[in-house]
């Protein structure tokens, strides 16, 4: 029995761990937190960020807000639960994508300093995601934390797959953590079950639950295919690029039902 409770609090304090690493939730400070392995932890973090903008959406209807204005603060406070780390991950992988000579664009994603293809990038992102979220009317909280999980389940494909590029970046650890497919199998039940979830909700909606188990999981797996065919690899930068991208273009798909 103690050492059941023992395995519940280490998963407990490496879930925490994970969601500080992650998002700007405050927690209170907790002793003997491992950073380590928050990469494996990532798609339940994204459910739960979803869940959070799920449940704002909803309050915020409820409110009578607009469609439009209602969605464009669930897209910002987003933004903001995340400190806005993957939207500058993809920022900087943009600029770094815009340089011509390939030996350079390591360099460039390094500077802090955001270009006008870095700027752009952000202004896209921001802008399917609001559109799409808009055009999207039944099931929106649900759809919201499916986007999240699939985004951060798609960097977990990355770290798996793809080498990373800057051995002393501050990504690197989390290709100590993901090192064979069973890592990533957690998060994709996870999604699965998010997805067998609306069908049991709504036992019509079958159809668009495949949709979204077939999606989520393809361009997940695309966008990090994409970034490694451009760069030779990763980076951290290019793993928040993959969740925003993936997020993005998951909400774009489901926008046909």
């Amino acid at each position: 029995m103690t050492n059941f409770f023992q395995w519940w609090k280490t998963l407990l304090y490496n879930f925490i761990a994970s969601a500080i690493f992650y998002t700007t939730v405050p927690f209170p400070n907790i002793n003997g937190l491992d950073f380590q392995g928050v990469s494996r932890f990532a798609p339940l973090v994204g459910l739960v960020i979803g869940g959070i903008l799920g449940l704002f959406d909803t309050s915020l209807n409820y409110l009578s807000v607009p469609v439009l204005t209602r969605t464009a603060l669930v897209i910002c406070a987003g933004i903001a639960l995340t400190g806005g780390l993957h939207l500058d991950g993809a920022m900087d992988t943009s600029d770094g994508l815009a340089v011509g000579n390939p030996e350079r664009r390591l360099e460039v994603m390094a500077d802090s300093a955001t270009g006008a293809f870095g700027a752009m990038a952000a202004i896209a992102i921001v802008l399917l995601k609001t559109v799409a979220l808009t055009e999207i009317e039944a099931h929106r909280w649900l759809i919201l934390m499916a986007a999240c999980g699939w985004g951060r389940w798609g960097q977990q494909l990355a770290i798996l797959r793809y080498p990373y590029l800057k051995p002393t970046g501050k990504g690197a650890f989390h290709k100590e953590a993901i090192r064979s497919y069973k890592d990533v199998i957690p998060g994709l039940l996870l999604l699965l079950s998010v997805s067998g979830l609306l069908w049991l909700i709504d036992s019509q909606q079958l159809f668009l639950a495949i949709t979204m188990i077939v999606a989520g999981s393809a361009i997940a797996f695309l966008t990090g295919l994409w970034f490694n065919h451009k760069l030779g690899g990763h980076t951290g930068d290019t793993y928040g690029a993959v969740v925003e991208w993936t997020e993005a273009l998951f909400l774009c798909v489901l926008t046909g039902f």
